[in-house]
């Protein structure tokens, strides 16, 4: 059987389902929220995969913490594409910086890149914000060869993330519906 992706926006509601599914072995958690520090070592315990590395401090404490018993932790380093306030994530200008210092950590593997543009309903301008991640990630492959994962696109714009070179998207919404916050 073919392995399952699940991601998790939240640590402990993930530690938990991940706690509660262990016996299944086909399963694999990604973490795609936001990480503070003082939760990254319940990350680098139990998941597999981490998506929301913006700064050296992050990385250097999961990679402390991943127990030796298991292999690396895959991280991606996280774009703030659309330059919103609102939104973790560094810079195009600061990847090669954040890249070389991050792939030379042992306890984690930079396998590539992930962003969550703008909100945007317009095709071709979704393409256009797009695009510019797929040749940051083109340039990092170059750089590194283990370079494989570019995680960009959810139920609202999959279709153009997937067509501008994205090999993982970020779906919950289409498979699970609305995350229902007040019952959280």
């Amino acid at each position: 059987m073919d392995k399952l992706n699940f991601g998790e926006n939240y640590v402990q509601e993930g530690v938990d389902k991940i706690s509660y599914f262990a016996e299944n072995k086909n399963l694999v958690w990604h973490f795609i929220g936001p990480l503070q520090s003082n939760k990254t070592r319940l990350v680098a315990e139990h998941f597999a995969w981490c998506h929301t590395i913006d700064r050296l401090k992050i990385a250097q404490r999961l990679s402390d913490q991943r127990p030796t018993t298991l292999p690396p932790l895959n991280v991606l380093i996280q774009i703030n594409i659309s330059d919103e306030n609102s939104k973790s994530g560094i810079s195009l200008t600061e990847l090669d910086g954040l890249a070389a210092q991050i792939s030379i950590l042992p306890g984690i593997k930079l396998r590539g890149l992930m962003a969550i543009p703008a909100p945007e309903n317009d095709y071709n301008k979704q393409v256009e914000v797009l695009e510019k991640m797929h040749q940051a990630f083109k340039q990092l492959q170059n750089q590194y060869p283990d370079i494989d994962t570019l995680s960009m696109g959810m139920t609202g714009d999959m279709e153009a993330a997937i067509a501008c070179g994205s090999t993982l998207v970020r779906i919950g919404t289409a498979i699970f519906g609305a995350r229902d916050y007040a019952n959280k």
